[in-house]
């Protein structure tokens, strides 16, 4: 599955990055996110609790940053298991351009998923990560105006 899309989030580029791998910041941003512990500069461990269709799960994982380009681009993986339910692993790509007091954030995502999750129908998959994801951008916007 492959997920792209881009959004202007109000701010400098320099911010809008520093915020972007913020521990605090993302654990407000993710959906069901119970906890997300910084174990390095550039290393996640996150606890999150999600819903796809009928199969509620609490998946444990770990995210690598990778920030060498960093703040205009900077890429993500990571893998998490759900027990039962199953596994999902993916990265993403993500671009920051400066637009004068803005910054289009720009994302091109890819997941996998195995186990029960994966017996559910790319479809409804596709549809909760576009959802995930939107919502994942909402909140993030709403922290960078004040909204939050």
């Amino acid at each position: 599955m492959n997920l792209t899309d881009e959004i202007t989030i109000p701010g400098q580029r320099d911010i809008v990055f520093s915020n972007l791998i913020n521990p605090e910041i993302l654990k407000q941003c993710i959906p069901g996110c119970e906890e997300l512990i910084k174990t390095s500069e550039t290393d996640f461990t996150a606890k999150v609790v999600l819903k796809i269709g009928p199969v509620k799960a609490k998946f444990s994982g770990n995210v690598t940053l990778d920030i060498q380009s960093a703040p205009a681009h900077l890429s993500l993986s990571g893998a998490g298991d759900g027990g039962l339910a199953g596994f999902a692993k993916g990265g993403a790509d993500v671009e920051l351009i400066e637009q004068g007091d803005d910054t289009l954030l720009r994302y091109s995502a890819k997941a996998e998923t195995g186990g029960k999750i994966a017996q559910l129908g790319a479809r409804l998959i596709e549809s909760t990560a576009k959802k995930l994801s939107k919502t994942f951008f909402t909140n993030f916007e709403k922290i960078m105006t004040g909204d939050s």
